[in-house]
């Protein structure tokens, strides 16, 4: 007797190949599972600017929320200044103004606590300046 029409040889070593296989195959889906969330995968999807160390996270974290504070209240003050600008464009000009690392926190809030003058004075002038141009707006309309 052939055994290769054997249905229970056939299954014997069908189960033989997966026993021999399995290694590879909880491998393979340990490194799809692990691809998906990892931070190098979401850092290439552009999710995630940059994966933060663990022992450094409370010190990131700490200066990017002070940072965001400070700026998210010029950009607030900016755009009441002025309606035509968007959050982008309040931030551009805060970016404008910054000589510091704009990738770096601490460097950003350091210069927003240094320059609150000068920054405070570009948001009067730009009241100022948007005041200006409806006021000549309405001289306009009324020689109409």
């Amino acid at each position: 007797g052939d055994d290769t029409d054997d249905p229970a040889a056939i299954k014997d070593q069908i189960a033989a190949r997966e026993e021999l296989l399995k290694p590879v195959s909880l491998q393979a889906a340990t490194e799809f599972a692990d691809l998906h969330d990892k931070t190098g995968r979401m850092k290439a999807k552009g999710v995630i600017k940059d994966a933060v160390p663990w022992a450094e996270s409370r010190t990131y974290f700490f200066y990017l929320a002070k940072r965001r504070i400070a700026q998210d209240n010029y950009v607030s003050q900016l755009r009441a200044a002025d309606s035509s600008l968007d959050n982008n464009g309040a931030l551009d000009i805060l970016k404008g103004m910054c000589s510091a690392d704009w990738e770096d926190n601490a460097a950003v809030l350091d210069y927003y606590t240094a320059n609150d003058a000068d920054i405070t004075a570009k948001i009067s002038e730009m009241k100022t300046a948007a005041i200006k141009a409806k006021i000549a707006e309405l001289e306009k309309e009324l020689a109409e």
